[in-house]
């Protein structure tokens, strides 16, 4: 499967991974990583491949980005005796692709599942499509990337974003290499699980800020499992715009079923 991905980890108890979005890093969860920690969940946040010092996979695609998402989680989660216990699984945007092609490819290792500002599939003129043309010009004029992402995160917020969650997010991308960008905006393209979501079978909890013109409830069809949570005023980077409201609805979702602790 290659090198595992690098991440950030803090506590102890069952395992929640986060995967952030294609222009963000493992800095994109700090709200959520010190939030599960301090209420008993051991919490991890990747660096997705090409991102920080995690290295890259080739092709760059989803059934790479997945296959080394299921590597981190039995090498974080595994027992004495090697077997995976699994994890809670949390995914905003891209890294919510991931996780859904994660759950549909290795279920015994998804207990629950958080989707947060993602979609299921990007189509032709689709807010994703469009947010992923814009991103692209502005990479092919970008003259600096500070400019770059202090043009495109205000876009993507909504109205009620908490200033120090626009920072880092600002901060987040102006840090991601721009030729990874490209190829994980790429990949995006071509991602469309909607023919499988009948064979979601964890309890999944999707988070969407009303004001998400990139990834609007509206593109998921119901699905059997899941639970929503829309947050007002907040647009397409929901655990960092309203972290509070986020990590109420998340620990609330955890809290309902608990996954194990293998010591």
């Amino acid at each position: 499967m290659g090198p595992l991905p690098t991440y950030n980890l803090l506590g102890d108890g069952p395992l929640v991974l986060m995967l952030h979005g294609s222009g963000g890093s493992f800095r994109s969860f700090a709200p959520q990583v010190e939030t599960l920690a301090s209420q008993g969940y051991r919490a991890a946040a990747w660096n997705m491949p090409g991102y920080g010092l995690s290295a890259p996979v080739e092709p760059y695609g989803f059934k790479g980005l997945a296959e080394r998402c299921i590597g981190l989680i039995e090498g974080l989660s595994g027992n004495a005796a090697g077997v995976p216990a699994g994890c809670t699984l949390v995914g905003q945007g891209m890294g919510g692709m991931v996780a859904l092609e994660v759950a549909l490819r290795r279920p015994e290792l998804v207990h629950q599942l958080v989707l947060s500002a993602t979609a299921p599939a990007v189509t032709p003129g689709d807010g994703y499509a469009r947010h992923i043309d814009e991103a692209l010009a502005l990479i092919d004029a970008a003259t600096s990337q500070d400019a770059l992402a202090e043009t495109l995160v205000p876009s993507v917020v909504g109205p009620d974003a908490l200033a120090a969650g626009v920072r880092l997010a600002t901060h987040c991308l102006a840090q991601v290499n721009l030729s990874v960008w490209r190829r994980a905006l790429l990949a995006m393209r071509g991602f469309d699980r909607r023919a499988a979501l009948a064979e979601l079978h964890p309890p999944t909890l999707l988070v969407s800020g009303d004001a998400d013109r990139v990834a609007p409830l509206s593109g998921w069809p119901v699905l059997a499992r899941a639970r929503l949570a829309r947050l007002p005023g907040v647009g397409h980077l929901p655990n960092l715009e309203a972290p509070d409201a986020f990590d109420a609805q998340l620990l609330d979702f955890l809290s309902e079923a608990r996954p194990p602790v293998w010591h």
